[in-house]
């Protein structure tokens, strides 16, 4: 047989090795009880009866839209909601959701549905729309999707199944790899971050191509799909942009620290964000140099990714912390917090075969999601939110999937089924599921992004698979950024032999470096049969105990001195002591003519290079003292729960909280009632319907008076707690800061009773409920509470059919005619940074005793204020199929009571 033919063959050979190694040989038992093949049979069901939830509303309600709004029942169409800035790059009117969830229909076994996608795909999609997308979005979700949908295609062609398919797929995915061409036009070869999917960059009519920075990881996770469409096609331009940009990438990494910063400027390469970490911005750069090597079989990857990586050890992994630090100043941390996308490491370090520091950072992450359910956006370093929302992302159980592989552990199985019960109790709705907008107060958020059906539920059904469960062998593919699945035999097809790039000097490492590659046996295969139960034991309560953390610089700057350093929380201005050892540190203290005390350092000032990084360290921890006290004076938001027939609970709804009346953080039970609109509504004077606000909570409209006057006024009536509503028709705490209601500038402690603010939207859903149900009862919390499961089902026994063999949904809140209830807000995405929007006061000085908006303008009275401009959509649809679906609320209905039986027999089932 010819060489070329025993090539294949060499490289799946070292490829499954290396899995066989990294995910299939190693049982360790350890004290976890083994999970039974039964249990695990149980567990791989209900995670095809949750992806049969998300997936079928999908297309049942948003399809061929590119992602469904779960709240609402509906299509998230670009341009016919709100924007929510970046985020909503990912979408491009190609059928996203359905795109990226080929492959995942192939996993789950649901080839029928699978071959009914494709056609759909062929059909229906249109690639050469007028619209501006992410070329990294597009690349790893769309792109990848088509790539990973052939992949799969062609391999159930040869089990003489789809037999009709020729190549459909691959065709798309060639004419879009066209279309992402333009945006590598430019002189360093990194490609813009977006481009028109009809004109491409830098033309009037593109919209785009102005712009001059992009994240690392947006110019450097391309290899992988671009690679995998030359081989496929035979077209090598595609892998000479991408090798391009990696190459270019490479070149401008800092030298003295081998690590990378998160933003850089596609024209001169210089870095524009000079921070570094695992997280945002940077995270799959670092992933695709070692799949690159998997796929590709070039050693340069391998030895660029193992330089990378022992810096990444040396300076940002301070187990079980990850922390950004500075690219110059390596010693430094750059931020004291942590981003949710740098949960998929441990799984790459598996990969890697570093297991012991895998483990460890998994741990903590769990620690973090136990207290939390899930995953924050941020998180400090001493495990407090820094960003609550959680969009679903898979990369937790990414890195389950793959320690489970590693080691045999059954913890990890258990972990996987604390996900699965946190997904189905917090974040399950009617129609699919939904992201948490705040994990302190379980609120949600109308979204549901592609990747959650793409990734999440791949990952945990290979997770509870054996290998005799799935239809094909998936140590035969590896893994993209979005779980798309290449095949290794792409490591020799259409192989155009790559020039090394003699420009590149490569850092001389120590030998040991290279014992971590693919695998570690000496590491990975413990005869102890406790090794990764020992590895977690140090850090099992790690977050409850809230330790405060060391950095590695700090303990090397702090090894020997005869005095400890000040810290800014123990500085008086008034010691003479305290300044002069400011004065030892480069620190001015001047004092301005407001009576204020400003502090500036000098670090050449410093008396030794020790007191400057003193100074600096102690400059960084005044800042951080201000802004955690100016956080201090804010309270977080409150939930208010619809836990009434026939929501039971699953309604949460963002509420504003307020500076006086019953503090919710302390009463755990919250305030629980009917709600009663009071007459009259704007709660400004004597309530005259006093008999039916009497033992309710009272609802009423922003305006006219203070906060502080409606609630006296609603408790004098006998209301035991006070909704206020925001008068500005179309508000929502998705597009709007939330702020706290302010008292009169008067003694509140007269004020007893518990008192929220809800904008328009959120309002409107409970107002909307009145309407359709006439009695409707709330819960006011500082966070949303579990929901009364023997009460939903008791309350329904009544009105008991015939149970539905196959269950899809469960009881909640879809009411088309609330369309409009919660649309998404933008939150962290993949290698994008943001800040969070921060809380509003409503202050209680301002004249005339009116309310203040958010934006700090005096409110309008009902009468006079103007509702603005609604923002309609300025591009009409080519296609019918774009039109937002209408379902009777009759329709919805019934489905819900259907619904409510089906969940009534799986609770049965259970018990």
């Amino acid at each position: 047989m010819s060489s070329s033919a025993e090539e294949p063959r060499t490289w799946g050979t070292v490829w499954r090795h290396l899995l066989l190694y990294l995910m299939c040989q190693v049982l360790v038992r350890t004290g976890h009880a083994a999970m039974t093949k039964e249990e695990k049979s149980q567990l791989r069901a209900q995670v095809l009866e949750m992806f049969d939830h998300a997936y079928g509303n999908y297309m049942q309600h948003a399809y061929p839209a590119d992602e469904l709004m779960p709240l609402t029942c509906r299509g998230r169409i670009r341009g016919q909601e709100p924007s929510r800035g970046d985020v909503d790059d990912a979408l491009g009117k190609f059928s996203l959701t359905l795109i990226d969830t080929l492959d995942t229909l192939v996993v789950l076994n649901k080839t029928q549905d699978f071959e009914d996608a494709v056609r759909k795909v062929i059909h229906d999609v249109n690639l050469d729309n007028d619209i501006v997308v992410s070329v990294f979005e597009t690349n790893i979700r769309v792109l990848g999707g088509l790539l990973g949908g052939h992949s799969v295609a062609l391999m159930l062609k040869e089990k003489d199944q789809m037999t009709w398919y020729n190549d459909e797929l691959l065709h798309m995915a060639k004419e879009l790899g066209y279309k992402l061409l333009p945006a590598f036009n430019t002189t360093s070869g990194l490609p813009y971050p977006r481009v028109n999917l009809k004109f491409g960059v830098r033309r009037p009519e593109a919209r785009t191509g102005t712009e001059t920075d992009t994240c690392t990881a947006c110019a450097g996770t391309l290899i992988l799909e671009f690679a995998a469409l030359s081989r496929f096609t035979g077209i090598p331009v595609f892998e000479e942009h991408a090798r391009k940009a990696l190459d270019f990438l490479w070149e401008k990494r800092q030298r003295s620290s081998n690590l990378v910063g998160v933003t850089i400027n596609i024209h001169t390469g210089d870095w524009v964000r000079k921070d570094s970490g695992v997280g945002a911005g940077i995270d799959s750069y670092y992933e695709y140099l070692l799949k690159a090597y998997v796929l590709l079989g070039d050693d340069s990857y391998l030895e660029r990714f193992n330089t990378h990586y022992d810096a990444i050890m040396r300076y940002i992994s301070q187990p079980p912390l990850l922390l950004d630090v500075h690219i110059h100043k390596p010693m430094l941390t750059a931020r004291t917090w942590m981003d949710s996308l740098l949960a998929f490491f441990p799984g790459l370090q598996v990969l890697k075969g570093d297991i012991r520091p895998a483990i460890e950072t998994h741990e903590m992450l769990y620690q973090v999601t136990k207290k939390h359910n899930f995953l924050p956006e941020a998180f400090t370093t001493d495990f407090r939110v820094h960003w609550a929302q959680h969009p679903l992302r898979p990369e937790f159980a990414e890195s389950t999937y793959f320690l489970y592989k590693a080691t045999g552990d059954p913890y990890y199985l258990e972990v996987g089924r604390t996900i699965i019960e946190n997904l189905n109790k917090y974040a399950r709705v009617p129609c699919g599921f939904a992201a948490v907008k705040d994990v302190r107060t379980g609120s949600h958020e109308d979204r549901m992004d592609s990747f959650f059906l793409a990734e999440m539920f791949k990952y945990l059904y290979l997770l509870f698979s054996e290998k005799e469960d799935l239809i094909f062998d998936i140590e035969d593919y590896i893994f993209t950024t979005e779980a798309h699945l290449l095949p290794l035999w792409l490591s020799t097809a259409n192989h155009s032999k790559q020039k090394k790039n003699t420009t590149t000097q490569y850092t001389e490492l120590d030998d040991s470096n290279f014992d971590w590659s693919c695998p570690n046996t000496q590491i990975l295969f413990r005869n102890d049969p406790l090794y990764a139960q020992s590895i977690r034991e140090p850090f099992k309560n790690v977050v409850d105990k809230n330790c405060p953390r060391t950095t590695a610089g700090m303990d090397e700057l702090s090894g020997n001195r005869n005095r400890p350093p000040l810290r800014a929380r123990d500085f008086m201005a008034s010691n003479s002591e305290h300044l002069d050892i400011l004065k030892k540190m480069g620190v001015s203290l001047i004092h301005l003519k407001d009576g204020r005390v400003q502090l500036v350092q000098h670090a050449n000032q410093a008396a030794t290079s020790v007191d400057a990084e003193d100074g600096l360290r102690f400059m960084q921890e005044m800042i951080e003292l201000s802004s955690q006290q100016q956080k201090e004076q804010q309270l977080p938001p409150r939930a208010v729960q619809i836990v009434s027939h026939p929501f039971y609970g699953r309604v949460v709804l963002t509420a504003g909280p307020a500076q006086f009346g019953m503090d919710l953080s302390k009463n755990i039970a919250g305030t629980r009632g009917f709600v009663a609109k009071a007459e009259p509504y704007s709660g400004c004077s004597e309530i005259i319907n006093s008999e039916n606000i009497k033992g309710r909570i009272a609802l009423m409209n922003r305006g006219q008076c203070m906060f502080a006057e409606k609630a006296r006024n609603v408790q004098k009536s006998g209301a035991i707690g006070g909704i206020v509503i925001d008068d500005n028709e179309g508000s929502s705490s998705d597009t709007a800061p939330l702020f706290q209601m302010a008292g009169d500038g008067k003694n509140t402690d007269d004020i007893t009773i518990a008192m929220l603010f809800l904008f328009s939207k959120e309002g409107n859903i409970i107002l909307d409920a009145i309407r359709e149900y006439q009695e409707v009862e709330v819960l006011m919390s500082d966070k949303a509470k579990d929901r009364d499961l023997e009460e939903e089902s008791g309350t329904q026994k009544s009105t008991e059919n015939d149970s539905r063999k196959d269950i899809q949904t469960e009881p909640s809140l879809s009411q088309q005619n609330l369309a409009d209830a919660q649309d998404s807000e933008e939150t962290v995405s993949e290698s994008k940074s943001e800040t969070s929007q921060p809380q509003q006061t409503d202050s209680s000085l301002h004249p005339k005793n009116e309310d203040v908006s958010p934006d700090g303008k005096p409110a309008l009275p009902e009468d006079t204020q103007s509702t603005g401009d609604k923002i309609q959509d300025s591009e009409n649809s080519k296609s019918e199929r774009w039109d937002k679906k209408v379902q009777p609320i009759e329709s919805i209905l019934a489905d819900w009571k259907e619904d409510i039986e089906a969940f009534e027999m799986m609770e049965k089932d259970e018990l």
